[in-house]
């Protein structure tokens, strides 16, 4: 059985919509299966998705943002000053929030980076900036940590000289 493809056994008709081949169709539970499912000669379900895998990565580009030039490769660990364009009624102005990166989240529209600082009377605060931002003005990369993990949540619960990372020089 090639995959992804499911056998028509299980399911019945609740409504027999024959318009250009497709089918809504409802599982014995009583759960719906997307309405634009086709068989093939053997009468197996295919899903949209299945079928038109060229038509992915041409969609993909179209909807994909275009990426910030002014954000540098950036890794956990990073100290970085982030500018923000904030707009407060009519009025546009930058706002500087420097931190440590502790988390990236990869992926296309959705990455992402995590940056946390110490604020007055030991609050933590994160704020996390989208990759594809334009709200973004600009990323300054102030200095590199050595770290062993991809995500630093563990530094929420450090303060004072704990919470150190020890920097990365470059030679």
């Amino acid at each position: 059985m090639p995959a992804g493809a499911v056998t028509a056994t299980p399911f019945f008709f609740a409504e027999a919509a024959v318009s250009a081949g497709c089918y809504t169709l409802r599982h014995a539970s009583g759960a719906v299966l997307p309405a634009a499912c086709n068989f093939d000669a053997a009468g197996k379900v295919i899903c949209p998705a299945q079928q038109d895998t060229n038509m992915k990565p041409h969609i993909l580009e179209a909807i994909a943002g275009k990426d910030n030039p002014n954000i540098p490769a950036l890794r956990p660990g990073d100290s970085v000053s982030v500018h923000v364009r904030i707009k407060e009624g009519a009025k546009e102005r930058v706002q500087e929030f420097k931190g440590t990166v502790i988390r990236m989240r990869r992926g296309e529209n959705n990455a992402c980076f995590t940056v946390r600082r110490v604020a007055s009377h030991s609050i933590g605060v994160e704020r996390t900036f989208l990759m594809r931002s334009p709200r973004i003005e600009k990323v300054d990369l102030l200095r590199s940590a050595i770290v062993r993990r991809a995500k630093l949540y563990y530094l929420r619960t450090l303060t004072g000289k704990k919470a150190r990372l020890k920097e990365r020089r470059n030679k």
